[in-house]
């Protein structure tokens, strides 16, 4: 016998069909969806947003380093100026002579009575000198050749012969000097009177001075702690 359900039909309860559970399982599909999506949009959008952000600060920061080297360039040419100008000063003082030094001892090794007609010096050895007297020719001119290292040439007069030799010896011990040659030494065939330009009765010496290329190790003459003042020391 077949059952028969007395319950009014609106007052029944409610069973759910196969086909409006389906369309529920749809609807929750669509929403997850969308729900997936905009997760990924918001994780997109804040991932190009902070690669923007490091982009600006690299940017920020290559500015700031390029503004630095450019400051670490322009010290690099200065220090490389300066670093120039140093060798170009000590060059020019490596090659500097004491000319002022080497007059004072000078003038304090000729012997009594001897005076210079002329002198003529070089930091390279190339020196010439040619005596205005009258003296004869052989014995009156003189030209030393380049040596590579200071020279000088010292025509002059002196009252004897041995006056010359002592002088020599005595240029033998001054500063630098590593050589004296003696040119030419004799009396002039002339009745003038002893000056500049003629030795009168005395006789005239033409000597050749030759200095150290570098400057010795000791500063001072032997026997003393400096130079005296004299001979261009300090005081």
């Amino acid at each position: 016998m077949r059952p028969v359900n007395l319950v009014p039909h609106e007052q029944r309860r409610h069973t759910p069909s196969d086909g409006s559970g389906k369309g529920a399982h749809a609807a929750l599909g669509v929403l997850a969806l969308l729900l997936a999506m905009v997760v990924a949009y918001v994780l997109t959008a804040n991932t190009v947003t902070e690669r923007q952000n490091k982009t600006e600060a690299a940017r920020v920061e290559a500015d700031r380093l390029e503004a630095k080297a450019a400051q670490k360039g322009d010290f690099t040419d200065f220090a490389a100026i300066a670093q120039t100008r140093v060798q170009s000063v000590a060059g020019v003082a490596a090659s500097r002579f004491d000319w002022e030094r080497f007059m004072r001892e000078l003038a304090r090794v000729m012997p009594a009575g001897s005076w210079l007609q002329t002198a003529d010096a070089s930091m390279t050895g190339d020196t010439a000198s040619t005596v205005t007297s009258a003296a004869p020719a052989p014995a009156a001119a003189s030209t030393t050749t380049a040596t590579g290292a200071p020279s000088a040439n010292l025509v002059g007069c002196t009252p004897d012969q041995s006056d010359t030799a002592r002088m020599m010896v005595r240029l033998r011990q001054l500063h630098r000097v590593e050589d004296v040659e003696l040119g030419s030494s004799g009396k002039e065939q002339s009745t003038d009177q002893a000056g500049i330009e003629s030795c009168g009765a005395n006789y005239q010496f033409n000597l050749i001075v030759k200095f150290s290329p570098a400057l010795p190790a000791g500063e001072a003459p032997r026997g003393e702690a400096r130079v005296p003042a004299s001979l261009g020391g300090g005081s």
